[in-house]
């Protein structure tokens, strides 16, 4: 299930985007980006609409993901 982002507490968001980033690991080759540079990255994501909060029931989390990943799924 999709929930809107705009839906959770500014301090919920900024929690769980930073926990989403952190446990990501991700590669930005060669010149690494601060916490707070990624953190804005899933925001602007989230606001635009390419990446969207889902919830799974099954183990009862929220995660991050892609947009477009929903339809493959």
């Amino acid at each position: 299930m999709i929930i809107p982002w705009q839906d959770l507490t500014p301090e919920a968001l900024d929690n769980l985007i930073e926990s989403f980033v952190l446990r990501e690991g991700t590669d930005y080759g060669e010149q690494e980006r601060s916490l707070a540079g990624k953190v804005e990255d899933v925001r602007r994501q989230l606001k635009s609409g390419e990446a969207v909060l889902v919830w799974s029931e099954l183990h009862e989390t929220v995660n991050i993901m892609p947009r477009g990943r929903l339809r493959d799924e």
